[in-house]
């Protein structure tokens, strides 16, 4: 069973979103996928409740997550798990615990220079959290909140290939859209059904 940990250092950088349409874009393509909401403020559960969304979401925000983990999911009903972690600055403990449980880590961020400064903790926390393991995750970034025809992407996405990271080729647009979509149920969507191919392709099940 994969378990995907999105993961970045400040609230506001879509992490919940991108988690709760990715998920919806699996199940599309035939995957089982369950959201994990280990945010104490609870906005992935509150949004599956108000959105009646066909996939279930639990709340686990604990800094033992990754013992609990499989009491909570049950592998012969998902085949995926998504996790939306609260920001590292705020729950340093629960965001490594949700690291120390992934096959693949999914960290979120504009393609800015202030992003790029500030991204440090995460990879110093993904580190930590590798300490525990016997095996690293896959890590990847992903670029959101992607302004049309913004040349800086590009320059963003080298910075980031010449220091080792992998940089999805997909990019999710700043969209009103998504903006306003908490609460709501959520539909097939573009962007995100090319990240789930994306990634469905990277691990070999495409």
């Amino acid at each position: 069973m994969r378990v995907l940990t999105t993961v970045n250092l400040k609230g506001g950088s879509g992490k919940t979103t991108t988690a709760a349409y990715l998920a919806h874009a699996f199940a599309d393509r035939g995957r089982r996928p369950i959201i994990v909401d280990a945010d104490p403020q609870g906005s992935a559960v509150r949004w599956q409740e108000l959105g009646g969304w066909p996939l279930p979401a639990v709340a686990l925000p604990s800094t033992t997550l990754h013992r609990q983990l499989a009491g909570v999911v049950d592998r012969n009903r998902f085949d995926l798990v998504v996790i939306d972690t609260p920001p590292l600055e705020d729950r340093h403990g629960i965001v490594v615990s949700a690291l120390r449980v992934a096959t693949d880590v999914l960290v979120t961020m504009a393609p800015s220079m202030m992003e790029l400064d500030r991204v440090g903790p995460v990879w110093k926390a993904i580190e930590d959290a590798a300490g525990y393991r016997n095996d690293d995750p896959s890590v990847s970034v992903l670029f959101n909140r992607v302004t049309a025809r913004a040349s800086s992407t590009q320059a963003h996405r080298d910075i980031l290939t010449e220091q080792g990271r992998r940089v999805l080729a997909t990019t999710i647009p700043r969209r009103e859209v998504y903006a306003q979509a908490f609460g709501s149920p959520i539909g097939k969507d573009e962007p995100h059904a090319r990240l789930a191919e994306e990634l469905l392709t990277m691990w070999g099940e495409r």
